[in-house]
């Protein structure tokens, strides 16, 4: 397989600020045509303070953080609850790329949650409220009667969001860039940010 091209980052003098070159990967890994670019493992700690991590979408990124949404009544949203702390990895095969986030956690605003819900298909409403996220339940039928019972009780008027679903971001207190290179000699930078702006950066051993 062909080697996949350089990044427009070098990692002997990068950038000072990390999100632009962040934004411009991100715009990479939508041109390479895969289902879900935006595909990221989100890692949390559950309140029994055992590790557990899931693929979920990223839906925002600036310099504030990286944000996605969920039930927050969902084992993820516990964790999150109890321990309000996460990794994110990005991971593009095809460009030899990752993305390696970590940060505090914090709810999106109420008219961030909203305006995201809203523009969700209205099946994917519909399910925000049917879906006991994470909880046992008998089986499909079980599962598609709760769907049923949600589509009867909005009819043909709009879905609010459900006070149990919404955003978060993680912010950037660590961001590592990693590059894949023949032989196991990548290239890796990790920008660490000061408590009163701006980032530490350093490259890394592979």
């Amino acid at each position: 397989m062909a080697r996949p091209p350089a990044p427009e980052f070098d990692f002997d003098r990068p950038p000072a600020d990390p999100v632009p070159a962040a934004l411009r990967w991100f715009e990479d890994a939508k041109g390479l045509g895969l289902p879900n670019p935006n595909a990221m493992t989100l890692s949390t700690i559950d309140p029994d303070g055992h590790p557990s991590a899931r693929i979920v979408l990223l839906r925002g990124f600036d310099e504030r953080g990286a944000v996605f949404f969920t039930n927050r009544e969902s084992r993820k949203g516990l964790g999150l609850e109890a321990h309000p702390r996460a990794a994110l990895l990005f991971h593009w095969d095809p460009l030899d790329r990752q993305i390696r986030i970590e940060g505090r956690v914090s709810h999106t605003s109420s008219d961030e949650s909203d305006a995201y819900f809203a523009q969700r298909p209205r099946e994917s409403q519909i399910n925000a409220w049917a879906s006991s996220q994470s909880r046992p339940v008998a089986d499909r039928a079980a599962l598609e009667a709760m769907q049923q019972s949600m589509i009867d009780r909005f009819g043909d008027g709009p879905v609010p969001r459900p006070p149990h679903w919404g955003g978060y971001r993680v912010s950037l207190d660590r961001l590592e860039f990693w590059f894949g290179n023949p032989y196991r000699l990548h290239d890796r930078v990790v920008y660490t940010a000061h408590h009163g702006g701006g980032f530490a950066v350093q490259r890394l051993c592979p």
